[in-house]
């Protein structure tokens, strides 16, 4: 590593940059070897930097959720939950209520399921 290297990595820590940091020399690389322009290794680099920022942020509000854990539907047990037929289920994982401006009410007692289904919808 030149010095060159270790000051942009002193610089990316001091912003906190950590995905450009690492992304920044072989993205450098790839735009000298093509016909890009410096404002495409730029719009390039920053858009990678957003995009770890807001991986990281679900990441952490996933955890302050303290949900009881991550699920997805093709975890869920349908057997389990005999009341919830599969096909409703993948009809509400479609997501197409919120178009229509439904609303969802899951009712049952409880430990048939409801909190699974609804975390396994979201996820």
């Amino acid at each position: 590593m030149n010095l060159q290297h270790e000051r942009i990595a002193g610089l990316c820590a001091q912003l906190k940059l950590d995905c450009i940091a690492t992304d920044w020399a072989p993205l450098a690389q790839r735009t000298a070897t093509t016909d890009s322009s410096m404002a495409d290794f730029l719009e390039q680099l920053l858009q990678a930097e957003l995009g770890a920022r807001e991986q990281r942020k679900r990441q952490v509000l996933t955890k302050l959720a303290a949900l009881p854990g991550i699920k997805t539907l093709e975890q869920y047990d349908f057997s389990f939950a005999s009341g919830a037929p599969r096909a409703q289920v993948q009809e509400l994982a479609s997501l197409a209520f919120i178009e229509r401006a439904e609303n969802v009410v899951l009712l049952g007692p409880s430990g048939v399921g409801k909190t699974q289904v609804s975390i396994a919808v979201r996820g």
